[in-house]
């Protein structure tokens, strides 16, 4: 027997039906508000001819997002790595005395 919900996402005054595991629907839920909510803000802000414009832009933003996650956890975990070795060279020059 399959655990899967059948669930219907509107995007973009469109439906899609969908068939995902429970765990997925919150999260697929929320993502589809964040994407109305962002159309509309677009559509409200710039001059746009269709849905697939303000779409794209969408994808870009939320792309985007996630590109300046990565970068900014890079660099936390290089700093952080920076500092574990001078703690690290510290304790060892203070073991060695």
């Amino acid at each position: 027997m399959s655990d899967k919900l059948k669930i219907k996402i509107s995007i973009a005054d469109r439906i899609y039906p969908l068939t995902v595991d429970p765990s997925q629907e919150e999260g697929l839920r929320s993502a589809s508000k964040k994407i109305d909510a962002m159309i509309k803000q677009f559509e409200q802000n710039y001059a746009v001819r269709d849905k697939q414009d303000v779409l794209a832009m969408c994808a870009l933003q939320f792309a985007a997002q996630v590109e300046q996650r990565q970068i900014d956890k890079s660099t936390v975990e290089e700093t952080t790595k920076l500092k574990l070795e001078k703690l690290n060279d510290l304790l060892a020059d203070y073991l060695d005395k």
